[in-house]
């Protein structure tokens, strides 16, 4: 009886901390809280600001990459939003592909 025991403790171990190893190329479940994480504080500090409107601007984030995208009315809209991604902890690198349309 106390070899089953330790046998299923073991198992149960093995399973435990393999539980969140995946395959190379996939992300874990770790990746995905941490890049939700980012662009949420992303879009909170885009809220918070006077020069970025927080509605044209979309963000997405993927292994600590921001990619920003939407429409801003100025140069000066564009850059701020790189700038607060930037700022924002675990953001690695920001892609910035907002597109300058100014209002009509």
């Amino acid at each position: 009886m106390k070899n089953v025991l330790v046998a299923a403790m073991v198992a149960l171990a093995a399973i435990y901390s393999s539980g969140c190893s995946v395959a190379s190329g996939q992300r874990s479940m770790g990746d995905v809280v941490d890049d939700s994480t980012i662009t949420t504080r992303v879009k909170a500090r885009f809220v918070e600001d006077k020069v970025v409107a927080a509605t044209r601007i979309n963000v997405e984030t993927l292994k600590g990459v921001v990619q920003l995208s939407g429409f801003a009315v100025s140069e000066a809209e564009r850059q701020r939003a790189a700038q607060i991604a930037a700022a924002v902890p675990g953001v690695k690198q920001v892609q910035n592909s907002i597109a300058v349309k100014p209002a009509s």
